[in-house]
C-alpha cells in the first residue's frame, strides 16, 4: 500500500494536476480570507469554508479523475492488479495520496487561523468544526471520485461523473422538500452532505454526522475494491 501512495504522491507533482488542484484552491481560499477576514476585519471563518464547501465540489476531480481511468487508458492496470499488493492496499493507496493532497490544500486555513488569532479573538471550536467538516466532506468527495474513476478510462466522464454525485449529495435535500413525501423528505435530508455538514459549523461534533461522512466514504472505497476484484477475474 505504501508503494502506491508513494507512486501516486509522485505522480501529483511530476504532472500539473496537484500543482492546479493546490494553485486554484489556494487562490479562492486566499481571495475570501482577505475579503472578510483582512479587509472586511471579520474574525468569522464562516463565510470562507462556506465558500470551500461549494468549491470543493467542483474541485476534488482533479484529485481522482485519472486515479484508474488513467490506467486502463495506457493499459496498465492489468499489471497493476497483478502486482504483489492487494486490491484493497492498491485502492488505500490511491485513496489516501489523494486525501493527503486535500488536506494539504485545506491546511492553508490554518495559517490563515494564526494570521487572524494574533490581531483578534476567534471561536476556535467553530473554526475547529468546520475544518474537520470539511476534511470529512473532502475524504468523502475523494472515495466517490475514486469510484467513478474505475469504471470508466475517460477522465472527464470521471469528472463530470464525480460532480454529479457532488452535487445530488449536496442537494438532495431540496429535492425532498419538492416531493413533499415525509418518508422521501427524511431520507433525502439524511443522505445530505449539507445538512451534515451543518452541525460542525456551529462548532458541535455531532458523532452521527461524523459516522455518516466516514461510512460514505467506506462504502465507495468498498464499491470501488469489489469493481476491480470482478474486473480481475473477467
Amino acid at each position: 500500500m505504501f508503494a502506491i501512495y508513494k507512486r501516486d504522491m509522485r505522480s501529483y507533482f511530476v504532472t500539473p494536476i496537484g500543482y492546479v488542484f493546490l494553485a486554484i484552491f489556494y487562490a479562492i481560499a486566499g481571495y475570501y480570507f482577505f475579503g472578510y477576514q483582512l479587509y472586511g476585519g471579520n474574525a468569522d471563518f464562516s463565510y470562507l469554508f462556506d465558500a470551500l464547501f461549494s468549491m470543493v465540489i467542483f474541485l476534488s476531480p482533479l484529485l481522482t479523475m485519472k486515479m484508474f481511468s488513467e490506467e486502463k487508458r495506457h493499459k496498465t492496470d492489468q499489471g497493476l492488479m497483478t502486482a504483489p499488493v492487494s486490491l484493497t492496499g492498491i485502492v488505500a493507496g490511491k485513496y489516501l495520496a489523494a486525501l493527503s493532497i486535500f488536506m494539504l490544500a485545506l491546511a492553508i486555513t490554518l495559517l490563515y487561523l494564526g494570521i487572524v488569532a494574533v490581531k483578534a479573538p476567534v471561536e476556535l471550536a467553530v473554526f475547529l468544526g468546520h475544518f474537520i467538516g470539511m476534511f470529512l466532506l473532502g475524504g468523502a468527495l475523494c472515495a466517490i471520485g475514486m469510484f467513478v474513476s474505475v469504471l470508466t478510462e475517460s477522465q472527464v466522464i470521471a469528472a463530470v461523473g464525480t460532480i454529479g454525485f457532488g452535487i445530488f449529495f449536496t442537494m438532495v435535500d431540496s429535492v425532498g422538500v419538492m416531493l413533499g413525501t415525509p418518508l422521501i423528505e427524511k431520507v433525502c435530508n439524511y443522505l445530505s452532505f449539507y445538512t451534515h455538514y451543518q452541525d460542525f459549523t456551529t462548532g458541535l461534533l455531532n458523532i452521527a454526522d461524523v459516522i455518516f461522512f466516514v461510512s460514505i466514504a467506506a462504502l465507495f472505497i468498498f464499491l470501488t475494491v469489489r469493481v476491480l476484484d470482478k474486473r480481475r477475474w473477467s
